[in-house]
């Protein structure tokens, strides 16, 4: 589908893209929710892809080469209103959210990291769903997957370290996710030790560590986003299989908060429960919305 990028948008569109953003930013802070399944529910996430494709590097190049003609038309090329919107919405979401999420975790740690477990189960169960092939390659990445994802949860939380540059790269690996089926870039955060920080970085509105995790997000979407997009293009049954395995290995890590809590009690149990329910009553609001779609073409 072709995108026209308007110059102007009305009241009434912005609020919407704006209610979009906040529920994409609400989305995208708990770990195992993808913002990008949102998008898509909302009916926004072609719009979304479209205009960050359109982000170049070349456009900042004709910038500093004088050429504003090209500038502004590339810069236009990226919906910028139907951008600045969204993403004031997505952080007004998560300025929001900081809070209660961390008052959950210091008051229920237990409960919230059995809802998080719950969620990546079944987000990695929609992941392997998708994977539409056999061949022992996709088994053979299932298991690579697992591997690599139990030997990052063995890593001891704070290891990393929480300096600007580790933002940075989480930042880079957290919004590249973006574009992958399925995948939370909060649970990419929480895997690489940076979650409850950036949270209270949230929360106190803490400008050096938030510009660095932005920045190394806008930088790796314009570097990594078309290799990711050609890997799923093309081999789109290894790279659903590896993140599969990855998800389903990290878990390791949400076990051992769940130990450190107290165990699995009943109560955990019901939170891991609501998680997955969660995950697959979203699943199906967007398989229903797909058909919806493909029976209109």
């Amino acid at each position: 589908m072709i995108y026209s990028v308007k110059p102007d948008i009305s009241f009434r569109e912005a609020a919407g893209i704006f209610l979009r953003g906040l529920i994409m930013g609400g989305s995208d802070i708990v770990p195992g929710v993808s913002g990008g399944t949102m998008a898509f529910i909302t009916g926004i996430y072609g719009r979304l892809v479209h205009a960050i494709a359109a982000v170049r590097p070349h456009t900042a190049i004709r910038l500093l080469r004088g050429d504003i003609r090209g500038f502004k038309d590339d810069l236009q090329a990226a919906d910028p209103i139907f951008l600045i919107i969204l993403l004031a919405g997505i952080g007004t979401a998560a300025l929001l959210m900081s809070r209660a999420i961390l008052h959950i975790l210091e008051t229920w740690p237990g409960e919230a990291f059995g809802l998080f477990l719950g969620i990546i189960v079944a987000s990695a169960v929609v992941i392997a769903i998708q994977i539409e092939s056999a061949r022992k390659s996709a088994i053979i990445f299932i298991g690579a997957g697992l591997l690599v994802g139990y030997m990052i949860g063995s890593i001891p939380a704070g290891s990393f370290g929480h300096s600007l540059p580790m933002i940075f790269l989480t930042g880079m690996i957290a919004l590249c996710a973006m574009i992958l089926p399925g995948i939370s870039g909060a649970y990419l955060t929480l895997i690489l030790g940076q979650y409850e920080y950036m949270l209270q970085a949230l929360r106190d509105v803490s400008i050096p560590e938030i510009i660095a995790f932005m920045a190394g997000g806008a930088i790796g979407i314009l570097l990594f986003s078309r290799a990711l997009r050609y890997l799923l293009d093309h081999y789109t049954a290894v790279l659903l299989a590896f993140l599969t395995g990855l998800m389903l290995g990290s878990t390791r890590t949400l076990f051992e908060r769940i130990g450190e809590a107290g165990g699995f009690t009943p109560e955990v149990i019901i939170a891991c429960t609501t998680g997955f329910i969660l995950i697959a009553a979203v699943e199906q609001i967007r398989r229903k919305k797909r058909d919806t779609i493909v029976h209109k073409k």
